[in-house]
């Protein structure tokens, strides 16, 4: 069965986070491990994305937060043909969330491309690192389909999401959205797999 990448935000996901939970219910899940949870640069997470795309093979993205930017910023990457959709829960906006941490995070500019591979981002009325208007403007630039949770913060153990069923549903959901997507060419889609690996490896190497 093909992988399911755990992508946490700054400061990593404490145990009770849902995505902690995901990672024991899961057994197809895996943790993208950062070396600074604390400081991120977008240059070593992108980097440490990139190698376990290329060890674990295609997968789905789960993010949260500043991990949702990270699979956002893969869209003129190699490593974006690797990832087959992904479930983009409380993704956070970098000018808000650098003023709640001055200093902390240095991940370039908020990403604005339209998301090559398919998505569901999911969002609240009331999440501090992303005003609802904001998440509205993304999610058009970004082409994907916005779940609004109401009242949700910003989904995490301090807005009452621990284990989190309702994740494994919108992610069973994006799985049949994408599997209808790649019935229309298979052959090219493996193709472009195999070269999204070797050009991740090549700029590994330089």
């Amino acid at each position: 069965m093909m992988p399911t990448l755990i992508l946490p935000g700054l400061n990593g996901s404490d145990d009770g986070h849902w995505q902690r939970y995901w990672l024991k219910d899961d057994a197809q899940s895996r943790l993208v491990e950062q070396d600074d949870w604390k400081a991120p640069r977008v240059e070593a997470w992108t980097q440490r994305l990139e190698e376990v795309l290329v060890q674990e093979g295609p997968a789905y993205i789960v993010a949260h937060s500043l991990g949702c930017l990270l699979a956002a910023k893969c869209v003129d990457r190699p490593a974006a043909k690797l990832i087959k959709g992904a479930l983009l829960v409380a993704p956070c906006d970098l000018s808000t969330t650098e003023n709640l941490h001055p200093g902390a995070i240095h991940f370039g500019r908020m990403p604005t491309r339209v998301l090559p591979f398919p998505t569901i981002t999911v969002g609240s009325l009331n999440d501090i690192y992303m005003p609802l208007e904001s998440l509205s403007l993304y999610g058009r630039l970004w082409k994907t389909q916005v779940r609004n949770l109401g009242p949700a913060g910003h989904i995490n153990i301090e807005s009452g999401f621990g284990r989190w069923t309702g994740g494994y549903e919108l992610l069973s959901l994006l799985k049949m959205k994408t599997k209808a997507r790649r019935q229309y060419d298979i052959s090219q889609s493996q193709g472009g797999e195999a070269l999204a690996v070797e050009a991740i490896k090549s700029g590994m190497t330089h």
